[in-house]
């Protein structure tokens, strides 16, 4: 994608009678452009309504993103519980992937008090996994480790690059608010240079012009991310931070989870087309 596309995590507050459709439709409403499919508890979307949902988002003009279930601990201890997180990350990308969708984004695991380079080769392999399956089945679509907002959580940015290094079809989710909450930096206009430029730097190009972002206010302490907020309610330097996105030429979808979540999601439109 050439330019830079806002829209809400999930259905609008707004939308009268809330279904993934009239969702849709109510982003196509509000001037937005983009629209997260939460998946967080559980994959809400059947494949028989999929086509419907890919229609849809067609003619509202509006792209399609989706978060699959927070149940995902691809280090867990358990072998079940790692195969029952691949399961979750490809029946969500396999119905993501039914509705037209962009990109799938998922939080790969915790460190479980082990090293983290252990941590990073034990992840490593199970995404790897997820690709293969969903190569073999022919699903193209992007699927993104997210960067993650508490210390326990594996999921820093490099961590994420290296993964997108290493494994095809893969590019990071970068949430912004939580790569400042996970250790109270990465909010001023210099480190959000810093962050484009080891992305471009690592991945190229298309990594800047193919972006999954998440954006909101956040609520962190000393070990990370505590909980969303508006962004007038947090110290959240978006305002830098969509002017550096301009300022290399990203694009992508800019997905805000902010609570009040069509609002800042305007706001940051509005804010990102005011920039000169």
């Amino acid at each position: 994608m050439k330019s830079l596309l806002f829209g809400t995590a999930g259905i609008p507050l707004s939308t009268k009678r809330p279904s993934t459709l009239s969702g849709i439709q109510r982003v196509n409403e509000l001037n937005l452009d983009a629209m997260e499919m939460e998946f967080v508890h559980s994959i809400n979307i059947r494949r028989e309504n999929a086509p419907n949902v890919k229609k849809t988002a067609e003619k509202e003009n509006v792209i399609l993103t989706c978060h699959a279930p927070y149940y995902v601990n691809l280090n867990a201890k358990e072998r079940e519980k790692i195969e029952a997180s691949k399961s979750r990350i490809f029946n969500s990308t396999r119905i993501a992937d039914m509705c037209g969708a962009y990109s799938v984004c998922f939080h790969p695991g915790f460190y479980m008090k082990q090293e983290p380079g252990k941590v990073y080769e034990n992840i490593k392999e199970e995404v790897k996994d997820v690709v293969k399956k969903l190569e073999n089945e022919g699903i193209k679509i992007w699927i993104r480790p997210e960067t993650t907002g508490k210390i326990s959580q594996f999921g820093s940015l490099n961590e994420c690059i290296s993964l997108s290094k290493e494994i095809s079809q893969v590019l990071p989710c970068i949430d912004f608010a939580h790569l400042h909450a996970r250790h109270g930096k990465n909010n001023t206009e210099r480190e959000f240079n810093e962050i484009l430029v080891e992305v471009e730097k690592e991945l190229g190009r298309r990594a800047l012009e193919n972006m999954h972002i998440h954006l909101s206010g956040i609520n962190y302490g000393d070990k990370g991310e505590k909980n969303h907020l508006t962004l007038k309610d947090s110290d959240m330097n978006y305002t830098d931070l969509l002017k550096t996105l301009k300022d290399f030429r990203c694009g992508g979808v800019v997905i805000c989870e902010s609570p009040n979540v069509e609002d800042d999601a305007v706001l940051l439109k509005k804010t990102y087309s005011s920039i000169n």
